[in-house]
Protein backbone atom coordinates (compact mmCIF):
# COMPACT_ATOMS: atom_id res chain seq x y z
CA UNK A 1 0.00 0.00 0.00
CA UNK A 2 3.01 1.92 0.73
CA UNK A 3 4.61 1.73 -2.49
CA UNK A 4 0.67 2.78 -4.80
CA UNK A 5 0.36 6.05 -2.32
CA UNK A 6 3.99 6.92 -2.92
CA UNK A 7 3.69 6.03 -6.85
CA UNK A 8 0.63 7.78 -6.89
CA UNK A 9 1.49 10.99 -4.68
CA UNK A 10 4.93 11.24 -5.57
CA UNK A 11 4.45 11.15 -9.39
CA UNK A 12 7.96 12.51 -10.43
CA UNK A 13 9.55 12.92 -6.84
CA UNK A 14 10.23 9.43 -5.89
CA UNK A 15 10.37 5.95 -7.40
CA UNK A 16 9.03 3.74 -4.49
CA UNK A 17 9.70 -0.03 -4.59
CA UNK A 18 8.09 -2.45 -2.22
CA UNK A 19 10.32 -5.03 -0.82
CA UNK A 20 10.44 -7.26 2.34
CA UNK A 21 12.77 -10.01 4.10
CA UNK A 22 9.98 -12.31 3.50
CA UNK A 23 7.99 -11.37 0.42
CA UNK A 24 4.46 -12.36 -0.28
CA UNK A 25 1.69 -12.06 -2.35
CA UNK A 26 -0.46 -9.65 -2.09
CA UNK A 27 -3.64 -10.13 0.52
CA UNK A 28 -6.50 -9.99 -1.45
CA UNK A 29 -8.27 -7.49 1.08
CA UNK A 30 -5.58 -5.31 0.32
CA UNK A 31 -6.37 -5.18 -3.05
CA UNK A 32 -9.94 -4.25 -2.40
CA UNK A 33 -9.38 -1.45 0.01
CA UNK A 34 -6.87 0.04 -2.43
CA UNK A 35 -9.14 0.30 -5.33
CA UNK A 36 -11.84 1.93 -2.96
CA UNK A 37 -9.47 4.94 -3.18
CA UNK A 38 -9.30 4.41 -6.79
CA UNK A 39 -5.78 2.71 -6.98
CA UNK A 40 -4.96 -0.10 -8.71
CA UNK A 41 -2.57 -2.93 -6.90
CA UNK A 42 -3.50 -6.13 -8.15
CA UNK A 43 0.00 -6.37 -10.43
CA UNK A 44 1.98 -4.52 -7.61
CA UNK A 45 4.50 -7.44 -6.52
CA UNK A 46 6.96 -7.25 -3.45
CA UNK A 47 10.66 -8.19 -4.04
CA UNK A 48 13.32 -9.11 -1.65
CA UNK A 49 15.08 -6.77 0.40
CA UNK A 50 18.84 -7.04 -0.67
CA UNK A 51 22.01 -4.91 -0.81
CA UNK A 52 21.86 -4.47 -3.79
CA UNK A 53 18.22 -2.90 -3.79
CA UNK A 54 19.60 -0.79 -0.85
CA UNK A 55 22.49 1.00 -3.10
CA UNK A 56 19.86 2.55 -5.29
CA UNK A 57 17.67 3.88 -2.43
CA UNK A 58 17.94 7.38 -0.35
CA UNK A 59 15.32 5.88 2.18
CA UNK A 60 14.20 2.61 3.22
CA UNK A 61 10.88 2.72 5.88
CA UNK A 62 10.38 -0.56 7.73
CA UNK A 63 6.78 -0.54 8.52
CA UNK A 64 6.70 -3.02 11.55
CA UNK A 65 8.27 -4.26 14.10
CA UNK A 66 10.16 -7.89 12.38
CA UNK A 67 11.35 -5.58 9.86
CA UNK A 68 13.01 -2.99 11.83
CA UNK A 69 14.18 -5.32 13.98
CA UNK A 70 15.58 -7.54 11.16
CA UNK A 71 16.35 -4.95 8.35
CA UNK A 72 19.95 -5.52 7.56
CA UNK A 73 22.65 -2.46 8.05
CA UNK A 74 22.02 -0.32 5.19
CA UNK A 75 25.03 0.79 3.09
CA UNK A 76 26.34 4.22 3.31
CA UNK A 77 24.15 6.89 3.08
CA UNK A 78 21.32 5.29 3.17
CA UNK A 79 18.31 7.00 5.67
CA UNK A 80 16.26 3.82 7.29
CA UNK A 81 12.69 5.20 8.83
CA UNK A 82 10.76 3.32 10.90
CA UNK A 83 6.78 3.47 10.94
CA UNK A 84 5.52 1.16 13.38
CA UNK A 85 2.29 -0.46 11.97
CA UNK A 86 0.92 -3.40 12.91
CA UNK A 87 0.02 -5.84 10.08
CA UNK A 88 -3.47 -5.63 8.56
CA UNK A 89 -3.04 -9.13 7.25
CA UNK A 90 -3.09 -10.68 10.77
CA UNK A 91 -6.60 -9.49 11.29
CA UNK A 92 -9.42 -11.89 12.70
CA UNK A 93 -13.09 -11.08 13.19
CA UNK A 94 -15.80 -11.29 10.26
CA UNK A 95 -15.08 -10.66 6.59
CA UNK A 96 -16.17 -6.75 7.72
CA UNK A 97 -13.78 -6.66 10.80
CA UNK A 98 -10.83 -8.03 8.65
CA UNK A 99 -11.63 -5.13 5.72
CA UNK A 100 -12.32 -2.53 8.34
CA UNK A 101 -8.30 -3.09 10.08
CA UNK A 102 -7.20 -3.04 6.56
CA UNK A 103 -9.12 0.19 5.83
CA UNK A 104 -7.43 2.17 8.91
CA UNK A 105 -4.04 0.50 7.94
CA UNK A 106 -4.42 2.19 4.76
CA UNK A 107 -5.83 5.32 5.98
CA UNK A 108 -2.61 5.32 8.27
CA UNK A 109 -0.07 4.81 5.00
CA UNK A 110 -1.81 7.11 3.38
CA UNK A 111 -1.51 9.74 5.95
CA UNK A 112 2.58 8.95 6.45
CA UNK A 113 3.42 8.38 2.93
CA UNK A 114 1.97 12.32 1.99
CA UNK A 115 3.79 13.97 5.57
CA UNK A 116 6.69 11.61 3.94
CA UNK A 117 6.43 13.17 0.47
CA UNK A 118 5.91 16.85 2.13
CA UNK A 119 9.23 16.60 3.88
CA UNK A 120 11.76 15.11 0.76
Amino acid sequence: MAEAFARAYGKEKVAAFSAGLEPKRLHPVAVEVMREKGIDVSRQESKAFSEDLARRMDYVITVCGNAEEHCPMLPPGVRRLHWPLEDPARATGSPEEVREVFRRSRNEIEQLVQKFLGEV
